[in-house]
């Protein structure tokens, strides 16, 4: 599994570099989606083995195989629906999107912290252990997000809207993951791989060498 989870960072980072051009676009499309399937199918794995109260790692190593499948799948998809070259733009119910799967993924986090949040709520009301309901409430908030992002994503999402897609709007944050609200003012990017150049002069050599990095999320806040 460590393996399958360093060739899929190597994966990530190549797509992350590729240039701006037509085919280009359209690896990127579906590279985006097959990592943000896999990060979902992770999520869902914990979620199951908090429901099934496990500690064995099977529903995570399932769920990271079956979500990097649905993740390529949901970049085929993606893919199909717009002409070479194009910007992929989608709007959901509480998410705008560059590609479909980042919303089922954003609605499980959602549902994870808002099943952890009521069923703490009602712990605490009704006097029942705190960690049991954590643990059972972000599992089932988490499965509940992930179905209603799937509905929100593919049946509610109005897009793919090409004239946002072609209208100038640079981000201040990099990442598969991104997310903005409506006036620009807060912008999260989330899983954003890079290489770092380094540049080494010595008195008998000059050498550079290129260092893979990975920034885990980046926030802007404009006040």
């Amino acid at each position: 599994m460590k393996r399958y989870l360093q060739l899929l960072f190597i994966f990530a980072l190549f797509v992350s570099v590729l240039p701006q051009q037509s085919k280009a676009q359209s690896i990127k499309l579906v590279g985006q989606n097959t990592l943000n399937g896999a990060i979902n199918g992770v999520l869902l794995g914990g979620a199951t083995m908090a429901l099934q109260d496990n500690d064995k790692f099977g529903p995570i190593r399932v769920g990271l195989g079956s979500g990097t499948l649905y993740g390529i799948g949901v970049g085929i998809h993606d893919v199909s629906l717009i002409d070479k070259g194009q910007q992929f733009y989608l709007s959901g119910t509480f998410n705008d999107a560059t590609n479909s799967s980042v919303i089922p993924l954003l609605d499980t986090i959602y549902g994870a912290a808002g099943g952890a949040l009521i069923a703490s709520s009602v712990a605490l009301i009704i006097k029942e252990p705190l960690t049991d309901a954590l643990q059972y409430g972000s599992g089932i908030g988490a499965w509940a997000g992930f179905g209603f992002g799937l509905v929100d994503a593919f049946f509610l999402a109005e897009g793919p809207d090409f004239s946002q897609a072609s209208t100038p709007s640079p981000s201040n944050v990099d990442g598969f993951i991104t997310y903005e609200n409506a006036s620009r003012s807060v912008e999260i990017g989330m899983i954003s791989p890079s290489m770092v150049k380094q540049t080494t002069v010595s008195a008998n050599a000059l050498s550079t060498s290129w260092t893979p990095s990975l920034t885990v999320m980046n926030v802007s806040v404009n006040l």
